[in-house]
């Protein structure tokens, strides 16, 4: 004879309800648990990947650096190669620089010591010309002396003209031989020489186109060479012509004395009582 249980049915032919329901219960955790399991399993597969993902790029980071190592290595060496250059170079520039300086100092040598044979020259050219002049003198007292016999005074004066020409020796001293003859016609009272424009005072002389300034202190010291000069200084040197202002405490014979004293041979285009131009020739 069957027992009932306490849920109506018998023990033996029926399964509890809270067996039932404990079943299901567990059935849908193992499910739930699967679905973890799952997306567990997923979750590892793709940390998998991004690891092997992270490590395909270290590798590459490493071999990036590996590289960038050589080229490091690489330029610290042509910087040493450079540097090396350099100092080679800065070590010619020197010497270069030491040799300039004693090439200009040897020029700057060479240019005072033309500078002083030049104005020896020209002291040397004075003296020759005032010695030719004092003969000339000598000439016209013979001259004077011998007045009363033509033949001999002609055939004396050829002589001591050639006398005074070989003691004399230069060409300089030939372009004095008509300045002679002028003094020895002016003797005899055929000639008179004509003198040459006085100038007096504040005159103002333009000269140019001078190559550099050399030239002008060169015109400068010629001209302030002459006798009857107080004063003489440079107010303008522009474009290769220079303006200089003289004055002189006598009159004097300006033309002929630059003529003589200056360093070049120049043409007068302008002459006034207070100023000069003058072209410098070639």
């Amino acid at each position: 004879m069957g027992t009932k249980g306490r849920f109506g049915r018998s023990l033996f032919g029926y399964r509890p309800r809270q067996v039932d329901e404990a079943i299901a219960d567990r059935e849908k955790g193992l499910k739930a648990a699967k679905g973890r399991l799952a997306g567990a399993e997923r979750r590892v597969v793709e940390r998998d990947a991004e690891l092997d993902a992270r490590r395909a790029e270290l590798e590459r980071g490493e071999r990036r650096i590996r590289e960038l190592d050589q080229v490091s290595a690489r330029l610290a060496e042509r910087v040493v190669a450079r540097e090396v250059e350099l100092r080679e170079i800065r070590a010619e520039l020197a010497h270069a620089r030491e040799r300039s300086d004693e090439s200009l100092q040897a020029l700057t040598a060479l240019a005072d010591e033309l500078e002083t044979v030049r104005r020896q020259a020209r002291g040397q050219a004075t003296r020759i010309r005032l010695r030719a002049l004092r003969e000339a003198a000598e000439l016209t007292e013979r001259i004077g002396e011998l007045g009363r016999h033509p033949g001999e005074v002609r055939e004396g004066l050829i002589e001591s003209l050639q006398e005074a020409i070989e003691r004399v020796g230069a060409d300089s001293e030939q372009e004095e031989i008509p300045d002679l003859v002028g003094m020895i016609a002016a003797a005899n009272g055929h000639v008179e020489r004509e003198p040459g424009e006085l100038f007096e005072g504040l005159v103002e002389v333009d000269v140019g186109p001078l190559s550099d300034f050399s030239q002008l202190v060169g015109f400068e010291d010629a001209a302030g060479g002459i006798g009857a000069m107080s004063e003489i200084s440079v107010k303008r040197f522009k474009q290769g012509r220079a303006t200089l202002a003289m004055r002189f405490k006598q009159p004097v014979e300006l033309l002929r004395e630059l003529e003589d004293r200056a360093p070049f041979v120049f043409k007068v285009r302008d002459r006034r009582s207070d100023r000069l131009v003058l072209d410098v020739g070639e």
